[in-house]
Parts: C-alpha cells; sequence; structure tokens
C-alpha cells in the first residue's frame, strides 16, 4: 500500500506539513519515492496565476533542447525556482541535473484563445516535451499548468525534503497533495509516481485497480490526446474525472457514479434512475474494481475523497475552518492539525464523496442516493 495525504488551506502554507504527514505513517510506506502536487499558490506566484509553471527534472542537454523548443513556440521565462541539490549524494536518491520550476509568459499569439483551447495547446505541449524525453532520456516533465507545480523523485520523503529544500518560503501553497509510495514494480517509473494531473484535474490513489485494461482502453478510444501514459493504473482515475465532469459536464457528485454506480435495486428508486441507468450502461467500462480510496482536486481547488465499494483501504477527513486534511490515517491528520474537533472526523462510505469547497468552512457529504445536480 502507499500512503496519502491533502492539505487544503486558507492562507499559504509549506509542503513540510504534508510531508511530516507522510513520515509519521511510515510503516504504510517504503520511502520508495515521493509525489508532491502543489495548486493555489503563494509566494512569489501569487501575481502571475494566469501563466503556466512547467515541472519536471532535466539533464543539461535536455534544458538545452527544451530551451530551443520553447522558444520556437513563443514562450519567455517569466520566473524560475532552481532546486539546488546538494554536492554530496544522498543514499537512495538518483543524482539528477536539474529540477525545473518555471513560468512562462504566454506567446503573443494566444491572447485571444478560449480556456478550452489553451488547455489543449497546454496539454499538447507537455506531451510533446515527454515524447522528446523519453525519445533521448533527457527530460521528464509532470505538468505545464498555470499555478500549478508538481514534483516527483525517488527516495525517502522526508531526505528529498532536505535535498531538494522544500522548506522554503517561495513553495508556499494552498492545496497540497503527497503520497508516500510503496513500490509494487522492479523498476520505479517516476511516471507511475501519484499524483496524476490532467488538464486541472488531480487524483491520487490508495489500492489496486484490477479493471484497469477495460478502462484504458476505454479512455484512449475517445480521441483526447491527453488520454496516454498509463504507467500507472491509477492514472485512469485522475481521467475518468476528466472524463466525467468537461466531456459529460457532470458535477462532482456525478463522478462517483460513474467509478462506482449503484446496485440495480438502489438505482430503481433513484431520484434520478432512468439518467443514471444510462450513465451506468454506456459508462460501464470506466466501472472500478478495487479496493481503492481516491482523494483528489478539482480545478476551483475543491478538495474531495472517494472509497470504492470494498472499502478496503483508509481514509478520514478533518480539520477547522480554514484548514482541512485528507489522510490515509488518522495519525497523519493529528501531527499536521492536533488542534481540530476530532469527534467531527470523516471516514468517507462507500456511498460517500466528502468534499472541501474553495472556501475550506467545511466538509461536504454527497452521498450516491441523493438527487443529483444534473446539467441543464
Amino acid at each position: 500500500m502507499c500512503r496519502l495525504f491533502a492539505l487544503t488551506s486558507r492562507d499559504p502554507v509549506s509542503p513540510m506539513l504534508a510531508i511530516k504527514a507522510l513520515d509519521v505513517m511510515k510503516e504504510g510506506h517504503d520511502g520508495s519515492g515521493m509525489g508532491l502536487l502543489l495548486q493555489d499558490l503563494g509566494g512569489p506566484f501569487e501575481e502571475m496565476k494566469e501563466a503556466p509553471i512547467l515541472s519536471g527534472i532535466f539533464s543539461e542537454e535536455g534544458i538545452r533542447r527544451l530551451d530551443l523548443f520553447m522558444m520556437d513556440l513563443g514562450f519567455l521565462t517569466k520566473y524560475k525556482i532552481s532546486l539546488k541539490v546538494p554536492k554530496k549524494p544522498v543514499e537512495g536518491i538518483p543524482r539528477r541535473d536539474l529540477y525545473l520550476i518555471r513560468a512562462y509568459e504566454l506567446p503573443e499569439d494566444w491572447d485571444n484563445l478560449s480556456k478550452d483551447d489553451m488547455a489543449v495547446r497546454l496539454s499538447d505541449i507537455r506531451l510533446k516535451i515527454r515524447e522528446m524525453g523519453e525519445e533521448k532520456k533527457d527530460m521528464m516533465v509532470f505538468s505545464f499548468w498555470p499555478d500549478t507545480i508538481m514534483i516527483k523523485e525517488i527516495g525517502d520523503p522526508l531526505l528529498l525534503a532536505g535535498y531538494l529544500g522544500l522548506d522554503r518560503k517561495e513553495l508556499k501553497a494552498r492545496i497540497i497533495m503527497a503520497q508516500g509510495r510503496q513500490n509494487t514494480n522492479y523498476a520505479i517509473d517516476l511516471y507511475a509516481c501519484h499524483p496524476f494531473f490532467i488538464k486541472g484535474y488531480t487524483t491520487m490513489t490508495n489500492g489496486e485497480n484490477t479493471a484497469f485494461i477495460p478502462i484504458r482502453d476505454f479512455l484512449t478510444s475517445r480521441g483526447i490526446a491527453a488520454y496516454t501514459g498509463y504507467q500507472s493504473d491509477s492514472e485512469v482515475f485522475a481521467h475518468i474525472l476528466h472524463y466525467s465532469l468537461v466531456e459529460l459536464g457532470l458535477g462532482i457528485d456525478g463522478y462517483k457514479h460513474v467509478i462506482t454506480p449503484l446496485q440495480e435495486r438502489d438505482l430503481a428508486v433513484h431520484p434520478n434512475a432512468g439518467f443514471l441507468s444510462h450513465l451506468k450502461r454506456t459508462c460501464r467500462s470506466l466501472i472500478i474494481d478495487g479496493p481503492n480510496c481516491v482523494i483528489g482536486t478539482l480545478p476551483d481547488h475543491s478538495l474531495f475523497m472517494v472509497q470504492d465499494r470494498k472499502k478496503l483501504r483508509p481514509g478520514v477527513v478533518g480539520g477547522k475552518p480554514g484548514l482541512y486534511g485528507f489522510s490515509s490515517e488518522i495519525c497523519g491528520l493529528d501531527a499536521v492539525i492536533p488542534d481540530r474537533d476530532k469527534s467531527r472526523d470523516i471516514q468517507p462510505m462507500h456511498l460517500d464523496t466528502a468534499i472541501v469547497g474553495p472556501d475550506r468552512q467545511e466538509v461536504t457529504i454527497c452521498r450516491q442516493t441523493e438527487a443529483l445536480n444534473l446539467p441543464l
């Protein structure tokens, strides 16, 4: 199993809070790697919310190729953070040339693009850089999106945090997602490390997705270029989220009906029985087979947690107005928000979607037995 921790805060906070939670949950991960997502950024990024930020790992040759590629497209560097690593190597952490966090000025001919067109172009550029890197093994790109930073690396999370200097003030954010890996593969591929990000939607998962093949085949048949990669069977959760909310026009309450539809006896008495029966038939290939606990973010900076029907992976939500945590274990919450009212902690069940909205004031529970907010 892996361990997950996510934080949503009214004020920007350090990613070290989430890394601290991973450390106290260390018995549930083996320190083989960490994935970290920062959104709704503070610090110097506060004033450049529309600037796309490229996050990844590059060799010296890779950065030269990247610079030529981005200049040809009309992108100019607006701001960058250099993660300078110590000269002395740390056992278990690979030696890299450059960890890149760079915000770009948009090309002038992008000024009149719609949000949808811009999303497609940014996604296509990320995919092209990834393709270039896989060809020569000199680039790994994890995200290219406004107000978003993603860091992934092999090694123990706490050691990585010190090695990369993740306590620096420029890296504070209001949304933080962190995963401590347990290596279930013989070789570690950083593209298989959670969280997974697609066009503003993010998920990370503790579990296994035994229905991966039919889900992957359905998604790749949709003609959407960003539905690709799949070094991990969990990456499909992010793509199903995007498909459900963007392509199908559902709300977050509908996502749960796609991945874990109601059983027929419950479906028959649901207020939206006709619609949900049709959804279940047409999206049958997207039904998951766990056990899985999924934590995710939406473009409006809502944070959510869902469980599948098996409910065999732990997950708890708790906090106080202005600061909420989503954790694989209660000890993770205790480490980060010890002064919360613990009697109000929520462990979502298989029909629940637990959500903290962008106002960060309370936890809302959507149950699958309730009426949906359907698109008009």
